[in-house]
């Protein structure tokens, strides 16, 4: 079994940044892909990136690329999601998940584990 917890949320002006965290427990973390999700109000929950085990492959949904960067620290089995200019339209609940592979995947239905979740609210 694996516990993943988010932290970091908040409310934040457009233009502006974030680093969310997701701590990992339960299981060997550098084995695990991790990935983050969002699900902005009324809309179904989308893939943003992706993080290998070994931290050497990165995912992106192509919107993401270039103001989102994930990256991980295995000594602290911890990964983060680093949102920068971030947009009113970055409103969402932010989750992050664990899959009992090495590689990423841009796919919900690939991840074993996810946290509960933690809110970003974007204001113009």
């Amino acid at each position: 079994q694996v516990q993943l917890v988010e932290s970091g949320g908040g409310l934040v002006q457009a233009g502006g940044s974030l680093r969310l965290s997701c701590a990992a427990s339960g299981r060997t973390f550098s084995s695990s892909a991790m990935g983050w999700f969002r699900q902005p109000p009324g809309k179904e929950r989308e893939f943003v990136a992706a993080i290998s085990g070994s931290g050497v492959s990165t995912y992106y949904a192509d919107s993401k690329k270039g103001r989102f960067t994930i990256s991980r620290d295995n000594a602290k089995n911890t990964v983060y999601l680093q949102m920068n200019s971030l947009k009113p339209e970055d409103t969402a609940v932010y989750y992050c998940a664990a899959r009992t592979y090495e590689s990423g995947s841009y796919y919900e239905r690939n991840y074993d584990y996810w946290g509960q979740g933690t809110q970003v609210t974007v204001s113009s």
